[in-house]
């Protein structure tokens, strides 16, 4: 089984394939990564040798970042907005979408699910 970046690749996964599963990586940097490492695409990660190993694994430790560290700079960014008081920082505080989406109907995903708020009751009649 390959590991790399603290991640056990899947075995039976395409290399392009199993290298989206260290976060950071995408289809296309996994595509430039194997391009580099001169292996090919559709080779199965059972199938890589260890020089293969060795060489997808100091290009990704060399160029990239990855897992925890890219994880902490995230979160890092996510604080310094906090942080200033700007308004994708408040945003962020209040559980709200940053980047202009409607907030009437949808973002359900960053809202949560929906509280139903009851209606005023009105007075009785006399």
């Amino acid at each position: 089984m390959a590991r790399i970046a603290g991640i056990d690749l899947p075995k039976n996964k395409r290399g392009e394939i199993g290298l989206t599963y260290i976060y950071g990586i995408g289809k296309s940097t996994a595509q430039n990564i194997l391009a580099q490492a001169g292996i090919d695409v559709n080779k199965k990660v059972k199938d890589w040798n260890d020089e293969e190993q060795t060489a997808i694994r100091n290009i990704i430790t060399g160029e990239f970042k990855v897992e925890g560290q890219l994880r902490s700079e995230t979160q890092m960014n996510i604080k310094r907005l906090l942080d200033i008081a700007c308004y994708r920082g408040l945003r962020h505080r209040k559980g709200l979408p940053l980047r202009g989406q409607r907030t009437k109907t949808n973002s359900r995903t960053r809202k949560g699910k929906r509280r139903t708020v009851a209606g005023k009751k009105k007075a009785p009649k006399k």
